[in-house]
């Protein structure tokens, strides 16, 4: 019992049933020791809004589209400070070395298919330059997971008007987790993956600031669930047969209201990689994991329009303050990969492929033995 410690806006283009799992947390699995935002997830964090679109259609349209926004306001105009982390770079990321270089976002982060990921980026330019009459340049960036074992990849489904209505659809408050948006066609660690999030608030004598995680699920390793070895014990994990694979890719989008600039956004980026780590995730040599961080700061923003020569003057946190970030970070993005699977539900896609839900009544006996 050591494990068991006390205690929409969603676009269907095909007959579709909304459904309400509990969350790991909610039957007794509480990951790490900082409490939770008010509704564990990435919206925990003021300003930041998510949109998801679902494409399911058919037998073999199985993919979406999942758009974050840093704060209300026009992007462009009022960038954010932002960095990337690449844990394994096998993978497309849109825009990755100009945030790197210039250590700011100025668009909506988008998340979809690999193979639909220049209409990500033509339709969250588009949606960009309605917003900035005089722009002549946008960094878009657009991540992705392959969904290409249920979903008809090839077919390029995405289009730029549905990534558009994606952005335009994004509204603070709950976020639907599973089979939704970019996580609508994912496997992950042989079962349905999906979109997942959570979040840590920090006590008022660390700052009280939050910190919060939306991941895109489609990776492999061996699951562990708050330290037990579910894949293990149930059979399920990467090299038990030769043939067997664990390739795959992982998104992972880290907010926070705390005054961070750009290294150290960074740093708090690395760090949910030892949170997909404690899920049992390998990074394998065929997967695409990457972090995108971000701070909504007010006082940190960058101004589109400043006057050249205008000198910036910020408050921000030392690099002696961060450590209990970047415990938030891990917690958070365990926690997020983990509600992922368990909010997911059992799919059927292209050319009758099948994918599992987690089973959850088979996995809590585990936890209630360990």
């Amino acid at each position: 019992m050591q494990h068991l410690k006390t205690l929409f806006v969603l676009f269907f283009l095909s007959t579709s049933i909304a459904f309400s799992q509990e969350r790991p947390r909610e039957k007794g699995i509480i990951f790490g020791v900082l409490p939770t935002g008010a509704l564990n997830a990435i919206t925990d964090v003021p300003g930041v809004k998510v949109g998801h679109f679902t494409k399911n259609k058919g037998d073999n349209i199985r993919t979406g589209v999942t758009a974050i926004l840093p704060h209300s306001g026009n992007i462009f105009q009022q960038k954010v400070p932002a960095a990337i982390y690449v844990g394994n770079g096998f993978g497309k990321l849109a825009g990755v070395t100009q945030v790197q270089e210039l250590g700011n976002i100025e668009t909506p982060i988008i998340l979809t298919n690999t193979l639909s990921v220049a209409a990500g980026i033509e339709g969250t330019v588009r949606y960009s330059l309605e917003q900035n009459e005089n722009a002549q340049s946008v960094n878009a960036v657009v991540g992705e997971t392959n969904d290409g074992y249920l979903n008809d990849i090839r077919g390029m489904h995405i289009s730029p008007e549905e990534v558009i209505q994606t952005i335009k659809s994004a509204q603070s408050g709950k976020v639907e987790e599973g089979n939704v948006g970019a996580g609508t066609g994912n496997v992950c660690f042989g079962w349905k993956g999906g979109i997942g999030t959570a979040s840590r608030k920090l006590p008022e004598s660390l700052g009280g600031y939050t910190v919060g995680i939306l991941v895109q699920t489609n990776f492999g390793g061996n699951l562990q669930i708050d330290g037990v070895a579910v894949g293990e014990k149930m059979g399920k994990y990467p090299f038990r047969d030769a043939m067997e694979k664990s390739d795959g890719s992982c998104m992972i989008v880290v907010a926070t209201d705390a005054p961070v600039l750009d290294r150290n956004l960074e740093r708090m980026a690395k760090r949910s990689m030892m949170g997909l780590a404690k899920t049992g995730g390998i990074a394998s040599n065929g997967s695409g994991d990457y972090v995108v961080a971000f701070s909504t700061a007010e006082g940190l923003r960058i101004p589109y329009s400043a006057k050249s020569g205008t000198l910036e003057n910020a408050e921000f946190i030392r690099n002696d303050d961060m450590s209990s970030l970047f415990m938030a970070v891990i917690e958070a993005t365990e926690e997020a990969i983990i509600n992922s699977l368990f909010a997911a539900e059992t799919m059927e896609g292209k050319d009758g492929h099948r994918v599992e839900q987690l089973p959850i009544d088979q996995v809590m006996k585990l936890m209630k033995e360990n």
